[in-house]
């Protein structure tokens, strides 16, 4: 896999890397249509209108690649398994500090009813020129991040979700989608089942023909890092902001020839990057990384932020890649 050909992109391209803040009327009316209040078609009608007006942030603000922002998403688990027969909607479970989810439970052996993501993606795509960047969890997250009551291994639970969700990746590439982000966030807190997740990753990929980025979440990266060359992918999203760079010696130590994509932006915290703190971390960077294989993104989503401090974040990363491009 490599960039597709159609796609012109500058050197040290920008993107948030999923969710983007959600107003609160669409947050209110979410919760009025699960009550019963509103209809359906009341939120989906929302949820189109958000998008817009986040594409044209994006837009404005200068990113290269954009994100549907996953407007129509609860969150990154929960949206996935209500549109995948055989999941139960579980128990509030912290993910971290006060933010919580409901775990799903598999109940029974897993199918796909309908499409997943590959709609939002072709209303978005139609919205703009620039491209917008389809965002999949990934099935070995899917799986580790839920309860198991069906299966008898992990292998035969992480196969169904591989095949469900491939299901909708090739939707997107019939589609015309040409960069595909995979968020496998629990490989990097579950290290001793990298193999799994490897073969996941090379079945849901197979023959498919669109630049891939995976993203990782927060957590050690030392063990897994070193195995990364070998996964079927394009680019490797990595958080680094909100541990202020530790890690980045590992990119030394075990060098890649994948493009990578560095988080800058601190998804976690409210204060916007200075020009002074971006300047240093893409000197830094850019002294293991290439130019020409280094991309600039957020650590993870940026649903936690205001929509002026996510603003405010993106404009810095895209104004901090403006400066170190080549003129």
């Amino acid at each position: 896999m490599k960039m597709p050909a159609v796609l012109s992109l500058p050197l040290l391209p920008t993107s948030a890397a999923g969710d983007l803040p959600k107003q609160i009327e669409l947050t209110e009316l979410r919760h009025r249509v699960a009550n019963g209040i509103n209809q359906a078609t009341d939120l989906e009608r929302k949820e189109k209108l958000s998008t817009e007006l986040w594409l044209r942030y994006q837009e404005k603000i200068g990113l290269d690649i954009l994100v549907d922002g996953e407007m129509n998403r609860g969150d990154m688990i929960q949206y996935f398994s209500s549109r995948i027969l055989g999941f139960q909607e579980g128990e509030l479970v912290r993910c971290y500090g006060n933010r919580y989810y409901r775990r799903p439970v598999i109940k029974h052996k897993l199918e796909s009813k309908g499409p997943l993501v590959s709609e939002m993606w072709k209303y978005a795509q139609r919205l703009t020129n620039k491209p917008v960047k389809a965002v999949l969890t990934g099935p070995f997250t899917l799986m580790d991040w839920s309860f198991n009551e069906y299966y008898t291994s992990r292998e035969s639970l992480c196969r169904d979700l591989t095949k469900i969700l491939r299901t909708d990746l090739l939707r997107l590439i019939d589609s015309g989608a040409q960069i595909i982000q995979i968020d496998e966030l629990a490989i990097s807190g579950n290290p001793k089942n990298f193999s799994l997740a490897k073969e996941a990753l090379k079945e849901l990929l197979r023959g498919i023909k669109a630049y891939v980025i995976l993203r990782f979440g927060y957590g050690d990266l030392s063990t897994v890092w070193p195995k990364m060359k070998n996964l079927p992918v394009d680019n490797i999203h990595v958080p680094f902001a909100n541990s202020r760079f530790i890690e980045l010696p590992l990119l030394k130590k075990f060098p890649t020839n994948k493009d990578i994509t560095i988080g800058f932006l601190d998804s976690h915290n409210r204060a916007i990057e200075t020009p002074r703190e971006m300047d240093a971390h893409i000197k830094a960077v850019l002294k293991i990384v290439p130019l020409k294989r280094l991309w600039l993104s957020s650590d993870a989503g940026l649903k936690t932020r205001s929509v002026d401090e996510a603003l405010a974040k993106l404009t810095a990363l895209t104004q901090s890649a403006a400066k170190h491009r080549p003129h």
